[in-house]
């Protein structure tokens, strides 16, 4: 069985979806530290007439110390809800598919915590690109390691044969704690796929939301998972 894991990024890069797609469990990282600095957890980028457009969900930190992922609260002071949305509607009005999706965008911004619009999106991209992998929070699970221990812990718990990491997070894991779990740690490289976008030259790795309203939901399975890794193609620990 193949387990992989990824912290619950806000409107996430089609990457990360395909990584769930090559799974048969994904694991949400929502029970681990919130970062202090900049993270794709609570920012993204899109598209729109100057280029990119980068989207920050504002959340409440001050005097809260240290917070886990599933804890940290959205914050709804000033008008950022509306402007976000304006903003994306603006960026893709005249993306083919944009109103395919006005059940994901409705209220999309009223969510009080933050892994709770995560979800909501996330959720929703997985049924729209009928992943069907089996998703698990971490909250969920009970491990208590921590560290690099944390993610052979809950794969183990899972009862994993398999831990699959995109390749560049190979220099954040040790093989040698997943071996003694009994886990073979493998990677893959994300074939990031070139499609029709709207506003001049192709920006790779954007949110989904930008495939998912330049392609519509069928074409962008296609483009995404028309050529499915096997376990040979995975690439193993070692140089």
């Amino acid at each position: 069985m193949i387990v992989s894991a990824h912290q619950p990024y806000f409107a996430p890069f089609p990457g990360y979806f395909y990584k769930a797609h090559l799974s048969d469990v994904f694991v949400l990282l929502d029970a681990v530290q919130f970062p202090r600095g900049t993270t794709w957890i609570s920012r993204n980028r899109f598209k729109n007439d100057q280029g990119t457009l980068w989207m920050t969900i504002p959340v409440q930190k001050k005097g809260l110390g240290l917070q886990r992922i599933d804890q940290v609260r959205i914050c709804h002071d000033g008008r950022w809800e509306r402007k976000h949305m304006e903003s994306l509607r603006v960026a893709y009005r005249h993306a083919p598919y944009l109103e395919d999706h006005d059940e994901l965008l409705e209220g999309l911004f009223d969510a009080d915590r933050l892994i709770d619009l995560n979800l909501r999106i996330f959720r929703y991209i997985m049924d729209r690109l009928s992943i069907r992998t089996q998703v698990v929070r971490l909250s969920e699970l009970g491990v208590t390691a921590r560290g690099p221990a944390l993610l052979p812990a809950a794969a183990r718990e899972l009862g994993a044969s398999r831990f699959l990491a995109h390749a560049p997070a190979g220099k954040f894991l040790n093989p040698a704690l997943f071996e003694a779990a009994g886990i073979e740690l493998s990677f893959f490289q994300y074939p990031s796929p070139v499609y029709p976008q709207l506003w001049g030259e192709f920006i790779p790795n954007l949110s989904v939301l930008d495939l998912i309203f330049n392609c519509g939901a069928d074409k962008a399975r296609k483009i995404l998972f028309g050529k499915r890794l096997s376990k040979n193609n995975f690439m193993p620990v070692g140089p």
